[in-house]
């Protein structure tokens, strides 16, 4: 295309939406929504302004420290030193030579391929498999397993349900529910602002019409948390403002009352499920002495005995759906809530229903409970790995921090390898992780960091080597995602800002240094693999029904949808019609409410079936005195950390500073004021935002999102640890518990108080300090 031409567009595609690119003499003037999408998400826009901003990274960089002294020289200086531009020929001589240092006197397992890309649009250049194809050439490397999204629930399902991801993926649809559920129950709401998402791209978004619709239809909302803004004010949600991290408490109180009232499906119970009457004898307290009765639940929930009751009669009476979002299990046991959410499903006997049964995440992505069929399509191959060495997603600075001690995760003991090299693209581990400040010294141990990235985040500012990445707005791709139902002709809207480059570019050139260039590219270029990938998406589409056209007419049609009619998507339905001939993959092939092989692993917090274990930081424990319970949860306008330093983003700011929401209460008794600058803190660290007051979130409870770009203080300041407002300089880094070794952020207990030093200004949207070499 020719990029000068005015007022002409190009389509592109993300994780958040499908937009029109509009440019002008070679820059990208505007982004509008995709014609196609009712209701757009205005994360898209932030591209406009910092494309070729000052915080674009345009050209290789290398941390002057470690260019001056060489690998494993860092000396604390990671996240602080200044950079050294040098050429695109150095940059890849130093990383192929660092490379093949690291597997020639340590072996590839001590090189750890970090990448989490949130499966961004884009079938080709999507950075997770760039960097697995690269690294697997080359010889392999440790890696992760499990995602920070829902990693307790990854590994639980399958012992309950059989597996994780259909049952998450073929959630029962919002026509569907609309139709025929009365009341919807949602463990941690139905957040909107979540549902801006889905990985893969987004074509059409559809939760808020999805919400709206039901509850114009008659269908009842409960939001189940500590946030009423977790619901639409449209659905007019009854809130039950419950303790965070006692949902758990809650169902079980709710199976207790089931069983009391006789309001048990026994009959469902008996032909679907194993292992019931090990939950009952718990649940009845007869391996504690503890029956876990409305009066035992209340006093962890915070919600009066009676409100327990009355919900489970109203759950048993009505066509019910229990909704558990993601976030439940990113906390103390959070393999547990899905688990007794099954449990209390089973025991209402209405999984298979329309309209009933349980839902895993809804508006946790657009996905989830939108009724289409998604496009079938093909994946750069990535190769084998022949390391077989791994960790939970979730340990990376255990890892970093202490090679050679041992770990246990979901039955097995593994070890963790000394890393030399890690070698970062896709996604930001200075977001993703817990207790940054631990982290950050764990950053401080491998030899060298490194990292592709377009814009100095904090990810960039603590690696040695930074090569300049472009962005989706300048490569050419395909966007497609088995969630849906859009294939689209991503075409490059500008040519990469300075000397960035794709990802494949750079990988191409490292492999050309290290001799494996055929081996990596497959001898084909970009538009070579583009019309592999599109012919092997075109046989598969085939194959179900769904005629694409050749690839030069789609890519001049810039998009096509898959309007194929589906049948109603009802979860497990074809279990319960069927059980037979549709049995479950668990190993009775029925709902596992009881699992001989998770209580075989002997974890006592987690033996095999739902169960309560008190959270390690939550407000029903007394020692935590008057200290308030920290949720972090995702931003309302980012993903993850993506774009913060867009216009979109930035303008939601106060003063700078990310806002923490504050009940009234609390506020009161602190003497906060409205937009207050704030200091938010924990054993682990603490933080500088700036206070909104709201009765959106119940008292005893602080909502500061995550997505800030973690910014240290430049300087030594007393007390501070981050000054944007990450919270995750301020949450604990620990495992969900054995079984899974999840992210437990959300089982995280702060202060607050009135900031009353000379406010630092927030450093992290300047540029580092950037030198030329002397040579």
């Amino acid at each position: 295309m020719n990029s000068a031409r005015l007022d002409k567009s190009t389509l592109t595609s993300t994780h958040w939406g499908t937009y029109r690119v509009y440019t002008d003499n070679g820059a990208v003037t505007a982004i509008d929504g995709f014609e196609k999408d009712p209701d757009p998400s205005p994360i898209g826009q932030g591209f406009v302004d910092v494309l070729d901003g000052p915080l674009r990274i345009k050209k290789p960089m290398v941390r002057k420290g470690w260019l001056e002294n060489g690998p494993g020289s860092n000396g604390g200086q990671r996240g602080s030193d200044d950079f050294v531009e040098v050429p695109w020929e150095t940059a890849i001589e130093l990383v192929s030579a660092e490379l093949e240092r690291v597997r020639s006197q340590f072996g590839n397992k001590a090189i750890f391929g970090g990448s989490y890309g949130w499966s961004s649009a884009g079938r080709f250049h999507h950075a997770q498999s760039q960097l697995k194809r690269f690294l697997n050439t080359i010889g392999g490397f440790t890696y992760s397993v499990n995602t920070y999204s829902y990693a307790a629930a990854e590994v639980t399902l399958p012992y309950v349900l059989g597996d994780f991801y259909s049952m998450v993926n073929g959630a029962t649809s919002w026509d569907v529910l609309r139709d025929h559920c009365e009341l919807f129950v949602a463990f941690g709401g139905v957040p909107i602002k979540n549902g801006q998402v889905t990985n893969g791209g987004v074509g059409r978004h559809c939760q808020a019409q999805g919400v709206r619709d039901a509850a114009a239809n008659g269908m009842k909302f409960v939001n189940v948390g500590p946030l009423r803004s977790d619901m639409l004010p449209e659905s007019e949600a009854r809130w039950y403002p419950i303790h965070p991290g006692s949902d758990v408490a809650l169902l079980l109180g709710i199976a207790h009352t089931l069983h009391e009232e006789n309001l048990v499906d026994q009959a469902f119970l008996s032909k679907y499920t194993v292992g019931f009457e090990r939950f009952l004898q718990y649940v009845l307290g007869e391996d504690d002495g503890e029956p876990k009765s409305a009066e035992w639940a209340s006093q962890r929930t915070g919600l009066q005995p009676s409100e327990i009751r009355d919900l489970a009669v109203k759950m048993a009476t009505k066509r019910t759906m229990i909704s558990v979002s993601w976030s439940l299990t990113r906390q103390d046991n959070g393999e547990q809530p899905y688990w007794a959410a099954i449990a209390v499903a089973s025991m209402l006997g209405q999984l298979g229903t329309p309209g009933g049964g349980i839902g895993f995440g809804y508006s946790a992505m657009n996905a989830i409970g939108a009724n289409y069929q998604g496009m079938p399509g093909a994946a750069l191959p990535q190769g084998q790995n022949p390391i077989k060495s791994f960790i939970p997603v979730a340990r990376i600075t255990d890892l970093l921090l202490h090679p050679g001690e041992t770990f246990e995760y979901n039955g097995m003991t593994g070890v963790y390898p000394e890393i030399k090299l890690v070698y970062w693209a896709g996604g930001n581990p200075f977001h993703h992780h817990q207790d940054l400040v631990r982290m950050r010294q764990g950053w401080q141990k491998p030899d060298t960091i490194v990292v592709h990235e377009w814009c100095w985040n904090s990810l960039a500012r603590h690696a040695d080597i930074v090569l300049p990445s472009a962005t989706p707005l300048e490569r050419n791709d395909i966007a497609s995602s088995s969630r849906d139902p859009f294939l689209v002709y991503m075409e490059k809207a500008i040519e990469p800002v300075g000397e960035s480059r794709a990802d494949y570019d750079i990988f191409r050139l490292l492999a050309r240094a290290m001799g494996v260039e055929a081996l990596f590219t497959g001898n084909r270029d970009e538009e070579e693999w583009l019309q592999v990938l599109y012919a092997e998406t075109r046989d598969k589409a085939k194959a179900i029904g769904i005629a694409l056209p050749d690839f030069e007419e789609f890519k001049l049609r810039e998009w096509f949808e898959n309007s194929t009619p589906r049948e109603p998507q009802i979860l497990l339905k074809q279990f319960r019609d069927a059980p037979e001939m549709y049995p479950l993959k668990t190993p009775s092939g029925k709902i596992e409410i009881f699992s001989e092989r998770v209580a075989a692993f002997g974890y006592q917090e987690a033996p095999g079936f739902p169960f309560w274990n008190e959270p390690k930081e939550w407000l029903g424990r007394p020692a935590n005195g008057q200290r308030l319970h920290l949720i972090s949860n995702q931003p309302a306008n980012k993903l993850h950390s993506q774009l913060d330093h867009g216009s979109h983003s930035r303008n939601s700011k106060i003063n700078g500073r990310e806002p923490v929401l504050i009940n009234p209460v609390d506020a009161e008794s602190r003497d906060i004021q409205d937009g207050a600058l704030v200091r938010v803190y924990s054993p682990r660290g603490s933080c500088l935002c700036t206070a909104l007051i709201s009765d959106d979130v119940r008292a005893g409870v602080l909502q500061l999102s995550t997505g800030a770009w973690y910014n240290p203080p430049p300087t030594n300041i007393s007390g501070i640890s981050c000054l944007h407002g990450n919270p995750n300089v301020l949450t604990r880094d620990e495992g969900t518990s054995r079984l899974a070794q999840g992210p437990s952020a959300m089982s995280c207990m702060v202060d607050i108080e009135v900031y009353k030093g000379e406010a630092p200004p927030v450093t992290v949207f300047t540029p580092p300090t950037v030198r030329w070499p002397s040579y």
